[in-house]
């Protein structure tokens, strides 16, 4: 059942989105998570409607602490440098920030508070070696996210992976006390009145979000892998405090697959955004396939699909700079109007009705096909054209696609794969091809177009034939010449 999407109790829409682990980079599994709730606060935005979105960054889990002693480093040392790493891939990847990003380090106050409201009910309790766990038995509605019969679940069977001794199997940690590490020093933990420790992931959510949001919010995004118990347990904890709705909608996004098999690093087919930008692909293009299927249907991400993003992104980018270039005759074609205008609504009633991605492209390439024909045969008039750009507009204030700024970006990969000492997974003449800049392929574009209205023909083909050594794509048309980057 669609229900109807509006805030609540405020004039902004508010919502919370699990954010990231930093414990390594992102793979694009995550980021199709994070695009697709950048498609709703855009398409919200662009509604009218304002927003306050928060996304927490995990600084502190077991990953992170046992990676960092691996490394020798501090957690915040650890942590920090994959936080920078993910903001410069939400960035890549044209993801806008959100009004809030706290860090889990930041709000052990809070969790701290939220826990003790627990206990107070007996809905917390503190086992022999320190930490507090969730009394499930106290919430008669676990499970009514996911739809779960816990009854059916085994004895013993856990909901998440403590050792501790607690007085049921399905509980889970609140706040984890501290242990020593195999030096014998203590591992990194708070001084609390809940004892010496740190934060359960759970809890870490609740408190983050309730403090910016309020008790009850309006949706509540993440990934279909955090439902369960992570979502459930939020729940559980958030409304056994509060007495109130946690939140009143949730978004979760499906899994993709890549080349038809789930994404693994055992089978070789486990990528982040860094691995498919030196491979010599495009932010745009991975931004434009990740959100081509709605959040609520799998995706197959193959190379063959990367490749098809890459040329619908240029049809849409030639296309536009093909309208803003002008000449066309004054008046209107009442037929492209009309085809302008189903666009507009097609384009507009698709991502009102759950977001629906894929309608909302097909809308715009239905536009673009009609108006390159109708300007092909010269019927396409200055007064489509204006409103054409505005749709164009419209549909790139969600998508974000139509500025290229992809050469920019990948120089930018390869310098982090240089810092890194990676410079041996960049793709054979990928360096090469960006070592020339746009006014250097401009400058020779207009050397060749002289070289052929001088006959120089031999020159005008070897022009050519060195762009296409360096991977730059020339294109003769009647509107003149336009090159592409491979």
């Amino acid at each position: 059942m669609v229900e109807p999407l509006a805030p609540v109790g405020a004039p902004a829409f508010r919502m919370y989105a699990c954010g990231p682990t930093v414990y390594d980079y992102g793979h694009i599994g995550n980021f199709r998570t994070f695009l697709h709730v950048d498609v709703l606060r855009r398409f919200l935005k662009q509604q009218g409607v304002p927003v306050q979105h928060v996304m927490n960054i995990t600084d502190v889990d077991d990953k992170i602490i046992r990676n960092a002693a691996a490394a020798g480093k501090s957690i915040e040392d650890y942590s920090a440098k994959f936080e920078r790493a993910f903001f410069e891939d939400m960035e890549w990847l044209g993801i806008e920030k959100p009004e809030h990003l706290p860090r889990a380090t930041d709000s052990i106050p809070e969790m701290v508070a939220l826990i003790q409201k627990l206990a107070e009910k007996d809905t917390a309790y503190q086992i022999e070696d320190g930490s507090w766990y969730f009394r499930i038995a106290n919430f008669p509605e676990y499970g009514k996210l996911a739809k779960k019969d816990l009854e059916g679940l085994e004895d013993g069977a856990r909901v998440d992976n403590d050792e501790h001794e607690k007085d049921a199997a399905r509980d889970f940690a609140l706040w984890k006390a501290v242990k020593p590490t195999s030096s014998g020093e203590a591992e990194r933990h708070w001084e609390t009145s809940l004892g010496p420790g740190r934060p359960g992931w759970h809890i870490e959510c609740s408190a983050m979000a309730t403090k910016y949001l309020g008790e009850s919010f309006d949706l509540h995004a993440g990934g279909e892998d955090l439902m369960f118990p992570h979502h459930e347990n939020e729940i559980a904890q958030s409304e056994s405090a509060t007495g109130h709705t946690f939140a009143r909608h949730w978004m979760h996004v499906r899994f993709l697959l890549v080349e038809g098999r789930k994404m693994s690093k055992s089978d070789n087919n486990f990528f982040t955004l860094r691995d498919l930008l030196l491979k010599g692909y495009r932010a745009s293009a991975i931004r434009f396939l990740l959100i081509s299927v709605p959040y609520r249907h799998q995706l197959n991400f193959t190379f063959d699909g990367l490749i098809e993003s890459t040329n619908a992104i240029d049809r849409l980018r030639t296309f536009h700079q093909r309208m803003l270039k002008g000449g066309f005759a004054a008046g209107l074609n009442p037929e492209i109007a009309t085809a302008t205008a189903k666009a507009r609504a097609v384009y507009t009633a698709s991502l009102a009705n759950d977001l629906n991605t894929a309608e909302a492209r097909a809308a715009i390439f239905d536009l673009v096909r009609a108006a390159n024909s109708a300007a092909d045969a010269g019927t396409l008039q200055s007064e489509n054209v204006t409103e054409i750009i505005s749709v164009l507009t419209l549909f790139d204030g969600v998508f974000a696609v139509l500025t290229d700024n992809d050469a920019a970006i990948t120089r930018e990969a390869i310098a982090w794969a240089e810092r890194e000492d990676r410079m041996d997974e960049v793709a054979a003449n990928l360096v090469e091809t960006l070592a020339f800049s746009d006014a250097d392929i401009d400058a020779l574009v207009a050397e060749r177009t002289q070289a052929k209205k001088s006959r120089n023909f031999a020159r005008a083909d070897a022009i050519r034939n060195d762009l296409l050594a360096k991977g730059i794509l020339l294109e003769d048309g009647k509107d003149g010449v336009r090159w592409k980057r491979k």
